[in-house]
């Protein structure tokens, strides 16, 4: 919102207007995306959805060919791609190259898409992970000193982003967001875990030494509306609560809000047994991420939920 006075002088009047931008989120029928459509337009901003199942209020596109959605990203003010298939999956041959391929194909047909716009959005949010840097148990990840190593996630996320970056558009202003754990009450892993402790499984996961990174939905969209503001913000940042925890702390501490007396806790081998009987992965489980937001908090990025069991106060009883 913006504010223009004029008038002589000791008389002035004050005319407020609210400057409407167009955003495009490229595989924005997820949890993510319609959470960041709800926050734009509460704003007063216009949301354009593309979407492989496209609803009556969205644009359909493949993810991977040009085609006629290319117009709703001209003269639009922001592009937020979040496309790619979920890593709650098993990591057969078939999964992996279709996590793979659907990152990798829907960031390369957007980069062919923003070079043919006369005028393309001015900046580009793309989707990546926390899960690009090691397992770290005791060194704080940030976008300066984290150390990315070489297994599957790594370097999907490694590709993922050389993807991203590896082509210049003219004037548009790239960012890659390294997203850890996102708690909302409609989506992502929060609503299964709140589950599990209600029926007594919410323990600790392995030894409970594990770091877990995560963020409130809110914050991460409050985060994302951020980082579109603030042009000085280019190139990956964490987007991640300041306080990382242990995993023991987190599942302990959302026991506690719930008013759930124990939790029974899941050996790795358990853990191991159960992720082939539900079709997943213990590296989501399993896997330190101590991760931490040094961009935004440099850049005067506040958080409103950095403190974990305010967290799920507000998302356990709002």
């Amino acid at each position: 919102m913006g504010v223009v006075q004029n008038g002589s002088a000791g008389f002035h009047h004050i005319h407020f207007y609210i400057i409407m931008r167009k955003i495009v989120i490229a595989g924005g029928s997820g949890f993510l995306g319609l959470s960041l459509e709800t926050y734009f337009k509460s704003k007063g901003d216009e949301v354009v959805i593309l979407s492989r199942k496209p609803t009556a209020s969205q644009v359909y596109w493949d993810g991977k060919s040009l085609g006629d959605w290319v117009d709703a990203l001209e003269g639009s003010d922001a592009l937020i791609n979040l496309s790619g298939k979920s890593v709650d999956c098993r990591y057969n041959q078939s999964n992996s190259q279709k996590i793979f391929s659907s990152r990798i194909e829907s960031t390369r047909v957007l980069n062919e898409a923003m070079l043919k716009c006369k005028n393309p959005p001015k900046v580009w949010l793309n989707a990546s992970s926390a899960t690009i840097y090691i397992h770290a148990e005791n060194e704080e990840m940030t976008e300066h000193n984290g150390i990315i190593g070489d297994d599957f996630s790594m370097n999907i996320c490694k590709s993922w982003e050389a993807e991203f970056f590896g082509t210049t558009i003219s004037q548009v202003r790239k960012v890659a967001l390294r997203t850890s754990i996102v708690l909302g009450e409609n989506g992502g892993a929060f609503p299964k875990m709140k589950w599990l402790s209600k029926l007594g499984f919410g323990g600790k996961q392995g030894n409970g030494e594990q770091y877990m990174s995560w963020i409130h939905i809110n914050d991460f969209c409050k985060a994302v509306a951020f980082i579109l503001q603030n042009e000085s913000i280019e190139g990956a940042i964490n987007i991640t609560s300041p306080k990382p925890i242990k995993n023991h702390q987190f599942t302990n501490t959302l026991r506690k809000t719930l008013k759930v007396p124990f939790g029974f806790s899941q050996s790795r081998f358990l853990l191991e047994l159960g992720s082939v009987v539900i079709g997943t992965e213990t590296e989501l489980l399993l896997k330190s991420r101590k991760v931490y937001p040094q961009k935004l908090i440099e850049s005067g990025f506040v958080f409103d939920y950095a403190n974990l069991t305010k967290a799920f106060e507000n998302l356990c009883f709002g």
